[in-house]
Order: structure tokens, then C-alpha cells, then sequence
């Protein structure tokens, strides 16, 4: 039996997986990918106008190849978990 944590980082690399390999190279998410997997899979995905997620894509790309590799995405993971953690606590 895998522990929670176990479950939701597999989730995690899943997620980037199911994605990433729709177009082009399997190990990385282009535009287009990395659209779909924020509107589909957050739910702040579909409010989320396209200069936005365009301003989302330029800020992951850090090696500004057009393509999100999974080091980045997990960059963008964990800042995500960080805006979700100070929400949390601002209602408790």
C-alpha cells in the first residue's frame, strides 16, 4: 500500500505525462500542451485568459526553448502549492 504522499507526487508525473505527449517531444509540454493540462486539470485553469497563460508559459520556460520540461513544471508545481498553502492559512 503507497502512502499519500507517494500517491500524489505519481498523480503529479501522471498529469505532466498524459499531456506531454500528445505533440512533438513526449518529455516536454509546448503551448498548447501546457494550456490544456491548466484548463483541465486546475481549477483556476479555465478563468484564466490567454495572455495569461502566454505570461504563465515565458515565465516556466527558463531555458526559453518554447517547451516546459519537467524540471520546470515542477518549478511551477511548487510555486503553485505555495500560493495554495498562503490561502490556507489566511482562512484558518
Amino acid at each position: 500500500m503507497s502512502c499519500t504522499l507517494d500517491q500524489a507526487i505519481g498523480a503529479l508525473i501522471c498529469v505532466f505525462h498524459k499531456y506531454s505527449g500528445k505533440e512533438g517531444d513526449k518529455n516536454t509540454l509546448n503551448k498548447k500542451e501546457l494550456k490544456e493540462l491548466i484548463q483541465k486539470e486546475l481549477a483556476l485553469g479555465p478563468k484564466l485568459k490567454e495572455a495569461e497563460i502566454a505570461g504563465l508559459m515565458a515565465d516556466l520556460d527558463r531555458n526559453k526553448d518554447q517547451e516546459v520540461n519537467f524540471q520546470e513544471y515542477v518549478t511551477f508545481l511548487a510555486a503553485l502549492a505555495m500560493v495554495y498553502h498562503e490561502e490556507l492559512v489566511k482562512h484558518q
